[in-house]
């Protein structure tokens, strides 16, 4: 999957900075575009602003200075066909006492779309994460895994163009977190989304992505935009060529540095 870097960016920032109410500067100025069909990972020790820097894109966050701009419009103008957005958190954040169809159908519902139209799409969420037969179970009634994957079904509901992801797999087990990878890389190609995720691991980071940001703490920052030219399909294979490897060293190798004292003070 191809992306083109000369048309309107999905995503652009200028100039966007995040200072909180307590005076915590948690980003400092970040400039960046991401083209249509992109999958670009922010990778960066704990507390470089990764999330934030997520929340700033999702608007759910406002910038203490800059701008931030989705199709080059604000985020008022997001929603519209074309320029719809999903978002998946850090935990699965499901609706412990809703089964597990009207958790996918939240997003439809709070849209007004009618209640015939939104089960027809949450069945179709579900079974693009391959989960059939369990719209009627509640979140307890599923491992980590499938609770994960109901959530990505959620922000897959509204047939988003930007998929915006944070630290999804970070709490499952290496064997399902792998799984996952290779089905959301699946997902993204099918469905032409531009994809922005949020890891910490360097591993998961150089087999999904076409580029990663490495960022740097205290306060956050980029400090590093690396391509990852492997072409897509990947394949579990891709693991255990010479380029994987040297992909990770690299990045390993700007992660350490990113997480150094001179690095935290820059």
């Amino acid at each position: 999957m191809s992306a083109s870097r000369d048309a309107q960016p999905v995503v652009e920032l200028r100039g966007a900075a995040k200072v909180y109410a307590n005076g915590t500067r948690a980003l400092r100025p970040v400039t960046l575009a991401v083209a249509a069909g992109e999958f670009v990972t922010l990778l960066g020790p704990s507390g470089c602003g990764k999330t934030t820097l997520l929340q700033l894109i999702a608007g759910l966050v406002a910038p203490s200075e800059g701008t931030i701009s989705l199709w080059g419009s604000s985020h008022d103008a997001s929603g519209e066909r074309g320029r719809r957005l999903g978002y998946v958190f850090q935990a699965p954040t499901l609706m412990p006492w809703a089964r597990v169809a009207s958790n996918v159908r939240l997003p439809l519902d709070l849209g007004g779309t009618p209640r015939g139209e939104g089960d027809e799409a949450a069945a179709n969420a579900l079974a693009r994460v391959g989960l059939h037969g369990v719209d009627r179970h509640f979140p307890r009634e599923l491992s980590g895994g499938m609770q994960m994957r109901v959530s990505i079904a959620r922000a897959l509901v509204t047939d988003p163009d930007l998929l915006l992801m944070d630290e999804p797999f970070g709490a499952l087990d290496e064997f399902t977190r792998q799984k996952l990878d290779a089905d959301l890389l699946a997902w993204w190609i099918e469905r032409k989304l531009t994809v922005v995720f949020v890891t910490h691991s360097i591993q998961e980071a150089v087999f999904l992505s076409t580029r990663v940001l490495v960022m740097a703490a205290r306060p956050g920052r980029l400090i590093a935009d690396v391509a990852i030219p492997e072409r897509h399909p990947r394949r579990a294979e891709f693991r255990g060529t010479a380029g994987y490897a040297a992909q990770c060293l690299a990045l390993s190798e700007l992660v350490a540095q990113a997480s150094s004292p001179v690095a935290a003070d820059g």
